[in-house]
């Protein structure tokens, strides 16, 4: 008779502890936070006021208007951009307010 394995690897474990407990939306805001600048350049991160993300939607809170109508033209650059350097597909839209 064959013993059915509990055993999962650490790796699932965190996954699913992090989505039992609707964590995945913070810990990717705070990747894309600590990445925003590298990505966007120190210009953008200077006018940059804070950055929210939940469910694949990134809003980002600027302090120039003209900056704002600029890089809203390059919403889907902007998010193909941070998914690349995050390696997965987590924004699917970008709003600057």
């Amino acid at each position: 008779m064959q013993r059915r394995s509990n055993e999962q690897s650490l790796g699932d474990v965190i996954k699913e502890f992090l989505k039992a407990y609707q964590m995945e939306d913070r810990i990717t805001e705070v990747k894309i936070h600590s990445m925003w600048q590298q990505i966007m350049g120190d210009h953008i991160h200077q006018y940059t006021e804070k950055l929210y993300y939940k469910d694949k939607l990134l809003i980002v809170y600027l302090r120039s208007a003209p900056l704002r109508e600029e890089l809203s033209r390059a919403k889907t650059k902007i998010a193909g951009m941070i998914n690349k350097e995050m390696k997965k597909d987590v924004v699917r839209e970008v709003v600057f307010r």
